[in-house]
């Protein structure tokens, strides 16, 4: 199982972090994330280009 961090800004809500929690959550192969105003742990077999698109597509930015 692979560890993936993600690095992103312009999180400052905790509605926020729990939407990506969900959308990270409901992506095939994700076993755990842990998500705060910061960045995310990713625990699973998911590709690193899927997080990103999925975070991204909630108007935050990946770095």
């Amino acid at each position: 199982m692979a560890h993936i961090s993600l690095c992103f800004e312009g999180v400052d809500d905790a509605e926020l972090i729990n939407r990506i929690t969900t959308e990270l959550m409901m992506l095939d192969g994700v076993e755990s994330a842990e998500v705060g105003r910061h960045g995310a742990e990713v625990e699973g077999r998911v590709r690193r280009d899927a997080l990103i698109e999925t975070v991204e597509a909630l108007g935050v930015k990946v770095s």
